[in-house]
């Protein structure tokens, strides 16, 4: 067994086989440069079509990440199971505290992820699990992000120029659903599930991860423009169930937003947040979509619809002070910025209809 007070660079030296991390992979997300380095070009190719509308030129990068293809696994460390969230039970990873970062490893596929200080590495299947790859990176932006005052929202975004509203609720709401309706009106997609809201002087800011949509072939029926990335399988299955067969309908796709809509479709930079729509809607109600502003002092029970911690990839910068993530800060944080509630029947595009003339209210 290892010592469990190990630093992340010499783990990372006992984990690490012969090949190199040679290829090379340039990341911009708004304001962090983010150098990606595997020793698999197969690999790189995969994380260049993801994040095709994000790659860069050479420049000093804020973040250096490397992946290293073996097979699964196993650590010399006394790891300890990770708690799953609430209402969950399936235990996904286990981990442990290093010296001046943290090892995490996924039960399931045996990839493993060391970071902390100037290391961040993925070791394993990396190719038969290139979604983890991208979460990683994805996460190490966060970190970054979340080290530079930004809170985090369960909530997806979308923006009308250069202002926007978050749109925020628990997995299965149907924020991304809606967003991409939005983004049918003309709107530009800021993020999928996590958002990074902060104070910027007299306004709020809000920044996306880049994480693209991802949604259920009942979604992708709906629209012309998304109904083709939907295999022929799933196309035909799906057209003759109902609305309630469709929901439950399990098949996860991506939606490659620049591909789809097109590169300028992507916000740019950090847009102006006008206001936060809680999605707290029933697939059962009769009658239309409402739309009402509420103070959320007196709505307790909408909180657990929009907070979000930041989980077992975020580290606490060493003499910083414990990033908050109670209601408090959660209030603090929006200060002023109008929140509503989104409630009766699940309908998207009245709901779209509904935001879009909302904030087109906001920015009077």
């Amino acid at each position: 067994m290892v010592e469990e007070n190990i630093s992340p660079a010499a783990l990372l030296a006992l984990l690490r086989d012969a090949n190199e991390a040679k290829e090379v992979l340039r990341l911009s997300f708004y304001r962090c440069r983010i150098d990606v380095m595997a020793d698999s070009p197969e690999l790189i190719d995969r994380l260049r079509g993801y994040y095709e509308a994000y790659l860069c030129g050479e420049g000093e990068p804020d973040i250096r990440v490397s992946a290293f293809q073996s097979p699964p696994r196993s650590l010399p460390l006394a790891l300890r199971d990770n708690p799953p969230g609430p209402g969950k039970s399936r235990v996904k990873e286990e981990f442990l505290d290093l010296k001046g970062g943290r090892v995490v490893r996924k039960k399931h596929t045996g990839m493993v992820f060391v970071f902390g200080g100037e290391i961040n590495a993925a070791l394993g299947p990396c190719l038969q699990n290139d979604n983890q790859v991208i979460n990683f990176i994805n996460s190490r932006y966060m970190q970054w992000m979340l080290d530079r005052g930004y809170m985090l929202f369960h909530a997806a975004g979308v923006a009308f120029g250069d202002v926007g509203i978050g749109l925020a609720g628990p997995a299965g709401s149907g924020k991304s659903s809606l967003a991409l309706h939005l983004m049918e009106r003309g709107a530009l997609f800021v993020s999928n599930d996590r958002l990074m809201v902060r104070p910027a002087g007299e306004r709020l800011e809000m920044a996306g991860i880049p994480k693209m949509p991802r949604i259920n072939p009942g979604t992708a029926l709906g629209s012309p423009r998304l109904e083709g990335i939907l295999t022929g399988e799933d196309r035909e299955a799906c057209r003759f169930l109902s609305r309630e067969e469709l929901w439950e309908y399990e098949r996860k796709y991506d939606v490659m937003v620049a591909e789809i809509f097109g590169a300028d479709r992507l916000a740019a930079a950090p847009v102006a947040m006008r206001a936060l729509v809680v999605l707290n809607w029933n697939r059962t109600a009769e009658g239309p979509a409402l739309l009402r502003r509420i103070d959320l002092r007196s709505r307790g029970d909408l909180f657990p619809r929009f907070m979000k911690e930041p989980g077992i990839f975020y580290l606490q910068r060493e003499g910083s002070e414990s990033v908050r993530h109670d209601r408090d800060a959660y209030i603090a944080c929006l200060g002023s910025c109008p929140v509503y509630e989104l409630h009766g029947a699940v309908a998207f595009q009245q709901a779209a209809c509904l935001c879009e003339g909302m904030l087109a209210g906001e920015r009077l």
